[in-house]
């Protein structure tokens, strides 16, 4: 059985009552709130075209539409992207900033997230301009440059409330993941790491683990050893470089994507922020872990 899930951002909640009945009413099924002007579910629709027909009648609103299926629709295991992701931030662009090359590092980036630059070739390149970076401006940009995006925690420690094993995987480095994961409460985190001359950054990367096939590896990985289905995996990210993950995810969803990114993404949120990844999984409002 498949469950029809509209949402919206609780920054805009704008899902009245009038325009869930409406879409109920298209589509058949039967119609449950999770969270006044936020979320709802419809149940069972009994339109084949029901996502098409529900995203029509949303028109303009900044309201996402999504179908999942009922079975296994509270997933185990959470696989995480960390930059652009859980937080609002590339912390490899801000280091750059701090170190004068941000134009140059930033395009770069733009190029990889919409699959245009080879990831490693793009890494390695980016990592050359930040040779000379300092440990200290290293801790300095991510206590006062890096900031968590709306709705993680709760997602985070909702789905671990629920008996779910979390795990942040980043294609950038452990300087950051690891107090970033530690912040917002994930169980485990895999990064990669950078090389350093002393106190400073070489200016290459020291071990390259979480590429676009690292992040698939993680994915299969972490449900093998827990003794699940593929099936009751969730994996969310932005950038070209998870969508192995995400494709391969019982519930792959492309946050806030790059256009390229989420038109191959199975599951896309444009407007909502990381609390939909709980709606789409049935959870209510009141059953979130602030």
């Amino acid at each position: 059985m498949l469950v029809l899930v509209l949402v919206a951002n609780p920054a805009e909640p704008d899902l009245n009552d009038l325009l869930a009945a409406r879409v109920a009413r298209e589509v058949g099924g039967t119609l449950n709130w999770l969270a006044r002007s936020i979320a709802c579910e419809i149940e069972a629709p009994k339109s084949s075209e029901a996502l098409s027909i529900a995203r029509e009648l949303v028109g303009g609103h900044p309201i996402d539409c999504v179908l999942v299926p009922k079975k296994h629709r509270r997933k185990k295991l959470l696989l995480a992207d960390m930059d652009s992701t859980m937080i609002n931030e590339e912390c490899i662009d801000k280091l750059a900033d701090a170190h004068g090359v941000g134009p140059q590092v930033a395009a770069i980036t733009d190029k990889a997230m919409r699959g245009e630059i080879n990831f490693t070739d793009a890494l390695n390149e980016r990592v050359m301009l930040l040779k000379g970076v300092s440990r200290k401006t290293i801790d300095l940009v991510r206590r006062l440059h890096i900031t968590f995006a709306p709705g993680g925690r709760a997602l985070v420690h909702t789905m671990k409330a629920h008996g779910a094993h979390t795990a942040l995987v980043s294609g950038g480095f452990d300087e950051f993941a690891k107090p970033i994961a530690d912040r917002i409460g994930f169980d485990e985190f895999a990064a990669n790491r950078l090389e350093f001359e002393g106190d400073a950054l070489s200016g290459k990367v020291a071990s390259l683990r979480i590429n676009p096939a690292g992040k698939l590896n993680e994915l299969i990985s972490l449900a093998s050893a827990r003794g699940m289905d593929i099936s009751q995996t969730l994996a969310v990210g932005d950038g070209a470089n998870d969508l192995p993950m995400i494709d391969s995810a019982g519930l792959g969803v492309a946050l806030h994507a790059k256009p390229g990114v989420a038109a191959r993404a199975p599951v896309r949120i444009d407007h909502g922020d990381l609390t939909s990844l709980l709606y789409l999984q049935g959870y209510n409002g009141e059953e979130f872990v602030l």
